[in-house]
């Protein structure tokens, strides 16, 4: 392009990197298989990022991906085997919103019990927190307040000094925040260190004052905002792979710098 163009073509680029993720990309004759659980699937570019992060890492565990798209308004208890039950692993997408809800709520259900690989993000760990509340903790009436306002067991909620301007821009929590990592958990295992940042873009957070319980039930915050206190990361460590994160990892997972979370669950689909 700069050649045709009569542009200075400068330092010759180099290409070895990307080479070799391209060539690794197409050696790997084993398979992955990954369900993306969402509700935009029609339009698979709305998860572009994150099928991009899905293939790098998998190119990196010498894996080729293959996605299954389930539109999580199809799922209900009747279909969920059917399903899921042939997966390596599942993504439940981030999302806004009341609509397909009840089947990633079911879907998170399915993984848990069945100790299938899950990485939900944004709406898709939320999903997860009401679930293991509704299940676990036996709050059967659990849920995010975008979904119930009325819920007694407000597990995902709009922080309280966000209440003023609700139905504005100004609730989101956009752009890059501070995490600190819990050692002896699977995102430390992932990150390999105490301290990252990641970028985020919703409303609703993991309430605080549930804290505690989860925890004494097996189900972990193993990320922190410094700062807030806000609740970054959950796990459950006694299973394969079960994390949830509220900030947006695909964003920041490139060929040449993937993702480790990405990595990471890509890595524990492949484990026998």
């Amino acid at each position: 392009i700069l050649s045709k163009l009569g542009m200075p073509i400068g330092e010759k680029p180099e290409l070895k990197p990307w080479c070799d993720f391209l060539n690794r990309r197409d050696k790997a004759t084993e398979k992955v298989t990954i369900g993306l659980v969402g509700k935009y699937v029609e339009l698979p570019d709305a998860y572009k990022s994150i099928l991009e992060a899905l293939t790098q890492a998998a190119t990196y565990n010498d894996r080729k991906v293959e996605i299954q798209f389930i539109q999580s308004e199809h799922i209900t208890e009747n279909t969920v085997d059917e399903k899921l039950a042939s997966l390596d692993g599942v993504v439940i997408c981030p999302g806004f919103g009341l609509r397909g809800v009840q089947g990633k709520l079911i879907a998170a259900k399915y993984t848990r019990k069945n100790n299938v690989p899950t990485f939900g993000i944004g709406l898709g760990m939320q999903c997860m927190a009401v679930e293991f509340a509704q299940n676990v903790l036996k709050f059967k009436e659990a849920n995010s307040t975008e979904i119930d306002e009325k819920t007694p067991y407000n597990i995902v909620d709009i922080m309280e000094e966000q209440k003023s301007i609700l139905g504005t821009n100004g609730t989101m929590r956009l752009g890059a925040y501070e995490c600190m990592i819990i050692k002896d958990t699977k995102a430390y295992e992932a990150y390999q260190k105490e301290h990252i940042q990641e970028r985020h873009r919703h409303r609703y957070e993991f309430n605080n004052e549930y804290k505690d319980t989860f925890e004494k039930q097996g189900m972990i915050c193993s990320g922190i905002n410094p700062e807030s206190g806000l609740v970054e990361i959950i796990e459950i460590p006694t299973h394969k792979w079960y994390i949830g994160v509220a900030f947006h990892p695909e964003f920041g997972s490139s060929v040449l710098h993937t993702h480790p979370l990405f990595l990471s669950f890509i890595k524990a689909t492949i484990q026998k």
